[in-house]
């Protein structure tokens, strides 16, 4: 990643700044040439050197490294100049170096935490908390130079197209996640019923299976129709086997959710020997964390969902960090909420039958998410055999 600074000099000697900046590792780039302005981008522990370098010959830097903090005022409530953050890598500037902002998520502030700089939502800064205020000091890191161009395939991409080649996609996607798994990263997928609706129950159940699920985010839904399919082989009532709606089974997932509630939690329910089969039992048999937000629509809903929005945002929040990779899936309110916790740096795949679906979460900020326009179960069945292939299965 790169730090860019903007400069500005009366009489430039073209070549010597080129060579300055060329010298130094970093790159050059021309902005306006009455008043000659450039800018130049390094990496975050090399620009100051390279800073100093073009200050002694006559450059003037645009833009202050004096970073500002005030104390929020009351719980919950920071300054009105509040530095509101972006999901690209930001850094300050304290004591004399760039530090880099940690917990980085969209629509944040920063506040100082002792020697840190942590991203933290407003509810969660209390009276007296020092926070980052104003653009001074603050600078936010581009991903690769400008005009630079990656030939090789990339996650950085923002492309929706439903002409795409799916199966090559979905293979080179499986080589990242078995490279990730091989050094001990974590993945984590951000699902919707659909994958059941879809028929892609044991498919996902192969990916927890071999360890590429560290977490699963989803909502009341997709848990109550893996469950009611566990028990009566339908899913909204119809068959998963046939796609022909059965007798009376508009109400089987109200029943699957009884049963549930009975035992107290999902994992109660496994232990008791109920849940037997499906993406939840799996979860649950493999110790695989998940956490299920509720909605104004949930049925039941079952014991697990959290129906108080900000523990479900925070218990989201917690199981992202760190993520080398996070898959979404057929499911736009979820895929939306968690695009806003992770950073840019976080390879996203977006999954999704629909276009709109995927065009609607780049255009809510997350512009590195790679969108795949496909069926739900299809994409997961694929992605289960490219894995079994690299796992030598």
């Amino acid at each position: 990643m790169y730090i860019h600074e903007e400069f500005e000099v009366e009489s430039p000697n073209l070549t010597e700044l080129e060579e300055i900046v060329a010298g130094a590792g970093g790159a050059f780039e021309i902005e306006n040439h009455k008043p000659f302005r450039f800018s130049v981008y390094h990496a975050p522990e090399h620009i100051e050197e390279l800073t100093r370098q073009l200050i002694d010959r006559g450059c003037t830097r645009l833009f202050s490294t004096d970073l500002k903090t005030e104390a929020a005022p009351k719980d919950g409530v920071v300054p009105n100049d509040f530095h509101s953050t972006s999901n690209y890598p930001t850094f300050i500037f304290r004591d004399g170096r760039w530090q880099q902002v940690e917990r980085l998520r969209m629509d944040g502030c920063v506040k100082l935490v002792g020697d840190r700089a942590v991203c933290t939502l407003m509810r969660d800064v209390s009276a007296g908390e020092q926070v980052v205020v104003g653009h001074d000091g603050v600078r936010i890191a581009v991903m690769q130079v400008p005009n630079a161009v990656d030939k090789e395939f990339g996650f950085m991409t923002s492309e929706v197209s439903s002409e795409r080649q799916v199966p090559v996609i979905i293979r080179k996607i499986a080589k990242e996640m078995h490279d990730i798994r091989q050094a001990g990263g974590r993945i984590v997928f951000v699902a919707g019923p659909g994958i059941v609706h879809t028929g892609g129950m044991s498919a996902f159940c192969g990916l927890i299976e071999k360890g590429y699920v560290q977490a699963l985010l989803t909502g009341n839904a997709l848990a109550v129709h893996d469950i009611e399919n566990a028990f009566f082989k339908t899913s909204l009532g119809v068959s998963t086997d046939t796609a022909v709606a059965v007798p009376h089974g508009h109400r089987h997932h109200l029943v699957a959710i009884n049963r549930i509630r009975y035992h107290g939690s999902i994992k109660e329910a496994v232990e008791a020997g109920e849940l037997t089969s499906g993406i939840m039992y799996t979860m649950v048999k493999h110790d695989v964390p998940f956490v299920l937000a509720g909605s104004i629509r949930d049925d039941g809903p079952l014991p697990d969902t959290r129906m108080d929005l900000i523990q479900a945002q925070t218990e989201y929040s917690d199981l992202v960090q760190n993520a080398n990779m996070v898959i979404m899936i057929s499911t736009m309110l979820h895929a939306i909420g968690t695009g806003n916790m992770i950073p840019a740096t976080c390879k996203t795949i977006c999954v999704d039958i629909n276009p709109a679906v995927v065009s609607k979460l780049v255009d809510r900020g997350s512009t590195q998410a790679t969108g795949v326009v496909t069926d739900a179960g299809l994409f997961v069945e694929g992605l289960n055999r490219e894995l079994n292939v690299l796992e030598g299965q």
